[in-house]
C-alpha cells in the first residue's frame, strides 16, 4: 500500500501511523526522518539540506523533493510506504506524482483524519505537568485524583505555554491554511479518504483499513 497520512494536531495521527505500518508491513516515512537519514548518510542532497537547516532557513522544495525521491527508491519501499508530513503544498504533491510515475507507482489513498476543531482544542490544551517531578496528566483522559495536584508527589500541576489555547488555535489555523488546497487536490484525484477521528482508536483504525480495502 502506498498511502499518505494527513490529520490536524491532536487528531491521533501518530498513533494510527504506528499501528498502520505494522499492520501493512510498510515503512513510516516522515520528512524529519528522511532529512536525518540523508544527513547521517552524507548524501549530496542531505549535505545541502544541512546547510539550510544550520542557517535556520527553510529547505527549498527541490532539495526536499530530491530527498523524497531517493527515499522512495529504496528497497523497503518496493511494497509500499506511509508518507507523513509530505507533501505540504500542491507543488510538492505534483512533484510526488511525478516521482511515483517515474518509479511506476501510484497512490492507493490519502487518509484524512477529521476531528471537530473545538474537540481538538480541548485535547491540545488539556495537558498538565507537575512542577516538582515532571509527571504529566490530561484533564480529559488522565486527570489527577485531586485537581491541580500531582498523584505521585503532591506537586503543583501547571499548563505549559505551548499547550495554551492561543498556541493551539494558531497551530490549527496554520494546519488548515496549509492543507486545505491539498485536500481539494487529492479529492479531485479521487484518492482522498475522509476518516472520522472522533472515535476510539480501534474504530478509527478499522475505518482506515476498511477504506483501504483491508481487513484488520
Amino acid at each position: 500500500m502506498k498511502i499518505i497520512l494527513m490529520g490536524p494536531p491532536g487528531a491521533g495521527k501518530g498513533t494510527q501511523a504506528e499501528v498502520l505500518v505494522s499492520k501493512l508491513s510498510i515503512p513510516h516515512i516522515s520528512t524529519g526522518d528522511m532529512f536525518r537519514a540523508a544527513i547521517k548518510n552524507q548524501t549530496s542532497l542531505g549535505l545541502k539540506a544541512k546547510e539550510y537547516m544550520d542557517a535556520g532557513a527553510l529547505v527549498p522544495d527541490e532539495v526536499t523533493i530530491g530527498i523524497v525521491e531517493e527515499r522512495l527508491g529504496e528497497e523497503d519501499c518496493r511494497n509500499g510506504f506511509l508518507l507523513d508530513g509530505f507533501p505540504r503544498t500542491v507543488a510538492q504533491a505534483d512533484a510526488l506524482a511525478e516521482i511515483l510515475a517515474r518509479q511506476g507507482m501510484t497512490l492507493d489513498g490519502v487518509i484524512n483524519i477529521q476531528v471537530d476543531q473545538e474537540k481538538l482544542i480541548a485535547r491540545l490544551t488539556g495537558r498538565r505537568v507537575c512542577r516538582q517531578c515532571g509527571a504529566t496528566y490530561h484533564i480529559l483522559f488522565s486527570a489527577p485524583a485531586q485537581e491541580g495536584a500531582c498523584d505521585k508527589c503532591g506537586g503543583e500541576l501547571y499548563q505549559r505555554s505551548d499547550d495554551s489555547e492561543a498556541t493551539a488555535r494558531n497551530r490549527m489555523n496554520v494546519y488548515n491554511e496549509q492543507t486545505e488546497p491539498l485536500i481539494t487536490y487529492y479529492k479531485s484525484k479521487g484518492v482522498l479518504l475522509d476518516i472520522d477521528g472522533d472515535q476510539p482508536i480501534e474504530a478509527v483504525l478499522a475505518d482506515i483499513m476498511s477504506s483501504l480495502g483491508k481487513s484488520l
